[in-house]
């Protein structure tokens, strides 16, 4: 018998259309006086944070915002974001955007009642005190950040991504606001799409897989196969973004509560070293990991293949991975996710790249999770694969 299992979400969950406009209603009834919006500059362009900054405004709150957060989250993020939260004497964080400025916001938050440095609290569950109130508003669906204790930051000094995962981190409250998405343009729809699915799965098949886990990943998988496509054909389609939206928050409850395996462990070294968003990163990776793993559980990626649809009940378990392996290419052929040569990185560099990434990857802890445990060899040879 194992130990006993932690399961975290947050406490308070808004979902659906004008859940946005719930966040300051809540903070007011938190009892919160002064917030730091977090987000990135394009949000911040389009005018998100500003909105929100109004209706503090009009709720007798004040609030400030660091619209700084980049494509990937660093460690300059989060200690610029502090210092605005410190000079204005901030008492909660509000991040709206998608995960990365989520990530950033977690860090911001620990940071205000933890001594530094960040890259101390890397690894599983070693932030020593609660950090303040977090509210978190995703306008992507595809990281599930507002619903997980993890973040994921860079490390400007290493280079590479530090994972924690530490309950600190979960967010106080989410609002999951499909409305948000309805802007998303296709590639972005796609990177993140597949992102979720890659969520969903890894939740079901890693070696941390449980019954309070497989009910959120197997939801999440069956949303995606039945509305990531029309969300990317179709933008405007409310029904095929509110799955979505409700899709990437499932896997997040799911992956944060059981495990990422080897498309993460994989994905962040890439990401790292060339700079690719994480959504992409992961869905570049997926079909070439998920034929490498189908072999060390193949009932677990059978039902994976059913719950997609595209293997039924006539397909014996090596059947439905072969059908899961091929559908999975299939749908980032349709959904017109690049190959890693595709995303202007040479062969060269890749191959110049490929001992730091496998031993990065390997120093993450998440392929240790995977059905199948790569070497470093191997892990190499799955970059290739997928360039």
């Amino acid at each position: 018998m194992s130990g006993p299992v932690q399961i975290n979400i947050p406490s308070i969950i808004f979902t659906g259309a004008g859940a946005f406009d719930e966040a300051v209603p809540q903070a007011r009834r938190s009892g919160l006086k002064n917030v730091l919006l977090v987000s990135d500059p394009y949000l911040v362009e389009q005018g998100l944070p500003a909105r929100i900054v109004e209706q503090c405004r009009q709720a007798d709150l004040d609030a400030h915002v660091y619209g700084g957060v980049t494509t990937e989250p660093t460690d300059v993020n989060v200690e610029e974001g502090l210092a605005v939260f410190r000079s204005n004497g901030c008492d909660a964080v509000i991040a709206v955007g998608g995960g990365s400025s989520i990530d950033a916001g977690k860090g911001i938050a620990v940071m205000a009642t933890n001594d530094g440095p960040l890259s101390g609290y890397a690894g599983y569950h070693r932030i020593p005190r609660p950090g303040v109130p977090l509210f978190a508003i995703p306008t992507t669906a595809g990281t599930g950040s507002e619903m997980t204790r993890v973040t994921v930051i860079t490390d400007t000094i290493r280079n590479v991504k530090m994972m924690m995962l530490d309950a600190h981190l979960l967010p106080t409250a989410a609002f999951v606001d499909y409305t948000l998405t309805l802007s998303m343009p296709p590639p972005l729809t796609a990177n993140v799409g597949v992102d979720t699915l890659t969520h969903g799965i890894e939740a079901f098949v890693s070696r941390k897989a449980g019954t309070m886990t497989d009910p959120l990943a197997l939801a999440c998988v069956d949303l995606v196969g039945r509305h990531l496509e029309r969300a990317w054909r179709q933008p405007g389609d409310h029904a095929a973004r509110k799955g979505m939206m409700e899709a990437a928050s499932l896997g997040g409850m799911a992956f944060a509560n059981s495990s990422v395996c080897l498309v993460h462990g994989m994905s962040r070294p890439l990401g790292a070293v060339f700079h690719l968003p994480h959504g992409l990163s992961n869905s570049v990776l997926l079909p070439a990991v998920t034929r490498f793993s189908v072999s060390s559980a193949p009932e677990r990626y059978a039902i994976l293949a059913r719950k997609l649809g595209w293997a039924g009940e006539e397909h014996n378990a090596s059947e439905a991975c072969d059908l899961l392996v091929d559908g999975l290419q299939k749908l980032n052929d349709t959904v017109e996710i690049p190959g890693l040569r595709d995303c202007g990185i040479s062969e060269e560099a890749l191959t110049g790249a490929l001992d730091k990434m496998a031993e990065d990857a390997l120093l993450s802890g998440s392929p240790q999770n995977n059905p199948r445990v790569p070497t470093a060899n191997e892990i190499k040879s799955l970059y290739m694969e997928a360039y």
